[in-house]
């Protein structure tokens, strides 16, 4: 009996495992591997601006005259993105008649602004040709604060139109050293001496440029001013216009003495052994100004590549952009990682020297013109 019930119970536990009539046993269900499937890497902002900056394959930029500067904003950018650069060499004055005409006949072709702060701020500015540039900075080394001396990228105006690149001491005198001796002049009233009478050689002051600059300078410097400037004026000083004919003039040997003019053209006719210098502005009692010379920088309204422009403006304010720039100009980087080894130590702004580039002075150099026409007459 026992064993009848055993049976019967194996019987029904069999029973209840088998499949239901008419079907195979179920299977045991297996999971299949789970698949990652792979990540498309997400695009950041400069990958798309650089995508569509190659795209557009060019960008264009108004900037300094010479040949050195020229190779330094063009020939770097153009070997690390693959986008051409069209390179407009130009003196600052001649940039706000070229950007009027162009517009007034609906031609927008520029992007990039590589000159001096007074073009910018008294006639590019004010005529709406520059927009904002902080919003084309991207990458992080541009941006970051603790790149740059002061603790961040100094801007002109409140609408951050207008990038201070390069501010250092300014060369003002220029002498051709066979003729004059480097320790000569110690202060600028030795050029009131008779014997550089109609022998002197100047950039224009009366348009902007570095004789502006020069002349404001002499204007605000408490030891200089209006007086100096009219004693000057009785010197029968040459006005030129054009600074590598202003240093080649010095170089040949046809003035002693040249007043204001760019300083990467006369720094590169040293470099090539022609008799001219700089006299250093520690050794005049009156020292001389600091500006960026031709080292602001501005971004175009309507730039027709406006993605390139953006590209061109992260390289150029990143290190090597601004250690080629520098090294080539001569200037003095406003990034803290830039070396200065390839500029003179009297580059290093001197105290309390007179600031040339701000917004204050260019307003007031409407004054400083009108004595200018005043003594030396009308442009």
């Amino acid at each position: 009996m026992r064993r009848t019930i055993g049976w019967l119970s194996v019987a029904v536990v069999l029973s209840a495992c088998a499949a239901p009539s008419g079907q195979s046993p179920a299977a045991p269900a297996i999971q299949p591997p789970s698949q990652v499937q792979p990540q498309t890497p997400q695009l950041t902002e400069w990958d798309r601006v650089l995508a569509a900056a190659k795209q557009e394959g060019k960008v264009t930029v108004i900037g300094l005259e010479g040949d050195a500067t020229r190779e330094s904003l063009t020939v770097p950018f153009e070997q690390k993105y693959g986008i051409t650069v069209e390179y407009l060499s130009e003196s600052g004055p001649g940039v706000p008649p070229r950007i009027s005409n162009e517009r007034a006949a609906n031609q927008y072709l520029w992007d990039i602004y590589v000159l001096g702060t007074t073009t910018a701020l008294a006639a590019l500015i004010p005529s709406g040709a520059l927009d904002p540039i902080d919003s084309a900075m991207i990458l992080p080394e541009v941006t970051e604060g603790r790149n740059w001396r002061g603790g961040g990228i100094e801007y002109l105006d409140p609408q951050k139109r207008l990038i201070v690149m390069t501010p250092f001491q300014r060369g003002t005198i220029f002498i051709n050293p066979t003729l004059v001796r480097p320790d000569e002049i110690k202060s600028y009233r030795d050029l009131l001496d008779p014997k550089w009478k109609g022998r002197m050689i100047m950039n224009d002051p009366r348009r902007a440029g570095p004789g502006l600059a020069t002349f404001t300078f002499f204007y605000f410097h408490p030891d200089l001013g209006p007086e100096f400037i009219r004693a000057l004026a009785t010197q029968d000083i040459t006005i030129m216009s054009n600074f590598i004919q202003e240093a080649d003039f010095i170089g040949q040997g046809r003035n002693p003495i040249l007043i204001g003019t760019a300083d990467a053209i006369v720094e590169q006719r040293m470099s090539q052994g022609i008799p001219i210098a700089i006299v250093d502005p520690r050794q005049l009692k009156e020292g001389s100004d600091v500006s960026p010379a031709n080292g602001a920088l501005g971004l175009f309204n309507r730039a027709p590549h406006p993605n390139a422009a953006k590209v061109y403006i992260n390289w150029l304010l990143g290190k090597d952009g601004q250690t080629g720039f520098a090294k080539a100009s001569g200037y003095v980087s406003s990034r803290v990682d830039v070396p200065t080894d390839h500029a003179a130590p009297w580059r290093v702004p001197l105290p309390n020297s007179i600031k040339t580039y701000t917004i204050e002075a260019v307003q007031a150099r409407e004054k400083v013109v009108e004595l200018l026409q005043e003594v030396f007459g009308p442009s």
